[in-house]
């Protein structure tokens, strides 16, 4: 967490220094040109110096001399087409800083009423804007002052706005250049927007208007009122009404006999729908009347553009983005449809699969569900895909950045998940085992009950469920003992350890007639006995048996080992297992009496 708040403050650091450092470059080159257009006035001024001094000797008596005449005609010549030269330089840097130079407006009545874009003597271009708009503020407050009395005065290639035998503003030659105009044509207009606009804020703050603004201001008050009041008179009637209904029309929602909705809950929601309704059209009447009560005054008209602008602006965005988009629109509305009907083709063709009506060589019925889920999730990711680029924002750098970290996010979050995702697929097409067989699957022993893409899940012989990773199934080796138990059998064994003194022959006899009366043991094949070891004091039997059952094991080696003991005590034949050693006086042997029925 420190370290995403250090990189949060690197970046806020890092925005401000580059905000401030465009500043500057913006100032530098504004400085740079400023004195660039000073040295080419310099020489202006230089030059008309210069051509003075000619015409005065050019038209002075003592010139008689031809050529000398003809000399300054030429140096004269030379003089107006560097002028013509440096006026027409100074214009295009002029346009050149335009685009780094927005202008300080001149605002003392919130309107604008003109751009001031140079800074004179010791003044930037934001304290002469400034200073403008105080002096011609403290003439409008001034009573005594006559807006008559605001004229243009030239001295010395300046132009003087002045007031009340005070200067409100000059204007020079460069202001004329940043405005395409001439310094007495610009004084002049600039003098009559001054004039104007003092006139039309002493209109404004008049005692009358104000007045008038009152006026209509408590009529505007009244008419809400009004409207309020109808509002809450049409309210109370509805809600009137929803009761009277009550039991009648509005009984409740109910599915099949379930109440999902009591009458009770249903009148409450339409009270409560009824008062948002209520509660939205009077503000939306007091937040209409307010621009218009502020409109009424000066001081506060511009606070009705600003909540206007509230409403209209988001209005207006949203109204062009949906006109934008609808041929966008159109494109993903028929996208979907032609991918609405490949799926339903898809699932057709799936069901068809599943109960049999149509088959596939090699392809397998329990195939069919995974298959057709694979494919929809392709098919939707690559609906989505085509989609992508015709969606609003989705080229914008936040739409793109959003969806890379969810990406992330879903990547490094789910590596699990995707593991046993992958490997319930790799086991469906396996093929390794089906729900109902008896499965041995690392230590666990069970049948399947359930399938999924994450979990394989079995219940034990004892009814315990037990939920097994798909990627633990795959990483363990599976005994399955129903695959070919329903054709072949499946051949369960135990041992019993016999002496040496019993024929084998009779323990084979013994052992199959044991194994043949068992319950859900298949008679043919017929069981068998393998002699697996001899050993120091007793021989190893295996006895062997087919059945098709194998999901009752449990059972059939129960009664497989009673049958045992059973025929073998009968038959006098001591078993050997578990190991023991006993000294005998060759009388008594290890088998129980037999029990009198």
């Amino acid at each position: 967490m420190k370290f995403f708040y250090l990189i949060f403050l690197l970046f806020c650091i890092q925005l401000c220094l580059g905000q401030n450092v465009d500043s500057l470059v913006t100032e530098q080159k504004l400085t740079e040109q400023s004195d660039r257009l000073l040295k080419i006035k310099e020489q202006q001024n230089q030059d008309s110096l210069r051509r003075l001094q000619l015409e005065n000797r050019l038209f002075s008596d003592e010139l008689e001399d031809t050529k000398e005449k003809q000399a300054l005609l030429t140096e004269l010549h030379f003089l107006k087409s560097r002028d013509s030269l440096a006026l027409a330089e100074r214009k295009r840097k002029v346009d050149s800083m335009r685009v780094i130079n927005p202008g300080m407006p001149v605002t003392p009545f919130a309107d604008t009423l003109f751009t001031i874009y140079r800074g004179i003597g010791g003044f930037s271009i934001r304290e002469r804007a400034n200073a403008v708009q105080t002096r011609i503020k403290t003439l409008a407050d001034l009573y005594s002052f006559h807006v008559d009395s605001i004229r243009v005065v030239e001295n010395e290639n300046m132009w003087y706005i002045t007031g009340a035998n005070d200067m409100i503003m000059s204007i020079s030659e460069e202001d004329a250049l940043w405005m395409n105009s001439t310094p007495n044509a610009l004084a002049q207009l600039f003098a009559d927007k001054i004039k104007g606009s003092i006139t039309q804020y002493r209109d404004d703050t008049s005692i009358t208007k104000l007045m008038k603004g009152i006026g209509l201001a408590a009529l505007v008050l009244c008419v809400v009122s009004l409207i309020v009041y109808g509002i809450n008179r049409l309210a109370s009637y509805t809600r009137r009404i929803v009761l009277r209904n009550k039991g009648n029309k509005l009984t409740g929602i109910r599915i099949r006999g379930y109440e999902l909705v009591s009458s009770s809950k249903q009148v409450r929601f339409i009270w409560t729908l009824f008062n948002l309704v209520k509660w939205l059209f009077i503000l939306m009447v007091i937040y209409l009347a307010l621009p218009i009560v502020f409109n009424l005054f000066p001081a506060t008209e511009g606070f009705a553009t600003v909540l206007l602008s509230y409403i209209l602006d988001p209005i207006k965005k949203i109204s062009l983005a949906v006109i934008n988009y609808f041929p966008n629109l159109i494109t993903v509305i028929v996208i979907v449809i032609i991918f609405h009907y490949i799926f339903k083709i898809l699932k057709y063709f799936a069901n068809e699969l599943h109960r049999g009506a149509l088959n596939i060589p090699g392809f397998y019925a329990d195939w069919t569900l995974p298959t057709y889920q694979i494919l929809r999730v392709l098919l939707t990711a690559f609906m989505l895909i085509v989609i992508f680029p015709y969606l609003p924002g989705s080229k914008s750098p936040i739409f793109q950045g959003v969806s890379v970290f969810i990406g992330i996010l879903f990547t490094f979050g789910s590596a699990g998940a995707l593991g046993n995702v992958v490997a319930g697929l790799v086991i469906t097409y396996m093929r390794p085992f089906s729900i109902g067989d008896r499965v041995k699957i690392g230590e666990v022993q069970g049948d399947i009950i359930e399938k999924t893409l994450l979990v394989t899940r079995i219940r034990t012989i004892k009814n315990e469920i037990i939920s097994v990773p798909n990627s633990q199934v795959m990483n363990s080796h599976t005994i399955n003992y129903s695959t070919d138990a329903p054709d072949k059998g499946l051949i369960l064994h135990t041992t019993i350890t016999i002496g040496y003194d019993v024929p084998w022959q009779t323990i084979h006899r013994l052992a199959i007639e044991a194994a043949s009366t068992v319950q859900y043991i298949e008679i043919e094949p017929s069981p068998f006995v393998l002699q697996t070891s001899l050993d120091d004091y007793y021989v190893s039997y295996q006895i062997n048996a087919y059945t098709k059952q194998p999901n009752k094991q449990a059972l059939i080696y129960s009664e497989l080992h009673k049958n045992l003991l059973d025929g073998f005590h009968a038959a006098g034949v001591e078993i050997m297992s578990p190991h023991y050693r006993v000294v005998r006086n060759n009388e008594d042997i290890a088998i129980p009496p037999t029990e009198e029925k």
